[in-house]
């Protein structure tokens, strides 16, 4: 694998520092109360609130596992990416309850309804869940991608990591996260964005594309007699994974 320029080192440097600049910023303001450290205050916009929900679910197992199932013909798993549209319905469904509520989280929701046991019951099951299904498959695709770009030991950039994300995160509270995770979204759509041109410009142009691996290849809804992603069935199965994984994002 080719190694980095100086240009690419000197982006990488500029990032981290204004990300270090912005959540040092963050951590100076004084946290008010409980509200204002895991809540933002409630006041932050909803941009920076769209932008951070946006960077929050787009992370390296994106860059490993999307793109490899993109370049091993399975196109049809990009079906899961078609489901937010479930953020919208907790939105419109869920969040007038917990406004009316006063409340913050599902558990919490669970509590008033019913009993503390229930809270306890959704809360270990969700954590257990998100950390078996979903961080230990951050953590592990994060030092995959750092490990190949800077050519560090796995350990060392899956460690990193975390524990750099865990200082301002709880330094700074909710708003360190939200606003670093806003400027993460803009550099996600604009290094998106220049990397798709770059690579169309160097197969010679969306046409070419097509032409060299074929239409079917970017077929994402095929029969239900396909024997590896029958649409109905990956479509169904998808749906209830979706509604699963917005929902454990409110524990």
């Amino acid at each position: 694998m080719k190694g980095l320029d100086s240009l690419d080192w000197v982006v990488i440097t500029a990032y981290f520092l204004i990300l270090l600049a912005v959540a040092w910023w963050v951590i100076k303001q004084k946290q008010k109360n409980t509200e204002d450290y895991f809540l933002a205050g409630r006041n932050i916009g909803w941009f920076i609130v769209g932008a951070s929900i946006f960077a929050s679910n787009i992370g390296s197992e994106h860059v490993v596992g999307l793109a490899g199932n993109g370049a091993g013909d399975k196109m049809p798993l990009l079906i899961y990416e078609l489901h937010a549209w479930i953020v919208l319905m907790l939105g419109w469904v869920f969040l007038p309850f917990y406004a009316r509520s006063g409340v913050f989280t599902m558990p919490e929701f669970l509590e008033k309804r019913f009993d503390s046991r229930s809270r306890w019951v959704l809360s270990v099951v969700s954590l257990i869940a998100y950390i078996l299904t979903k961080v230990s498959v951050t953590i592990y695709a994060g030092g995959v991608v750092v490990s190949a770009l800077l050519g560090i030991p796995f350990w060392i950039g899956a460690v990193a990591t975390v524990v750099l994300t865990g200082i301002y995160t709880v330094l700074g509270g909710m708003r360190a996260v939200v606003y670093t995770e806003t400027i993460q979204a803009v550099v996600l759509v604009l290094g998106a964005g220049i990397l798709t041109f770059l690579g169309l410009d160097a197969v010679g142009g969306w046409g070419e594309l097509k032409e060299t691996i074929g239409p079917e290849y970017f077929n994402m809804w095929r029969p239900n007699s396909d024997p590896d992603y029958p649409w109905l069935p990956l479509f169904i199965t998808s749906t209830v994974v979706g509604i699963w994984y917005w929902c454990t994002d409110q524990v």
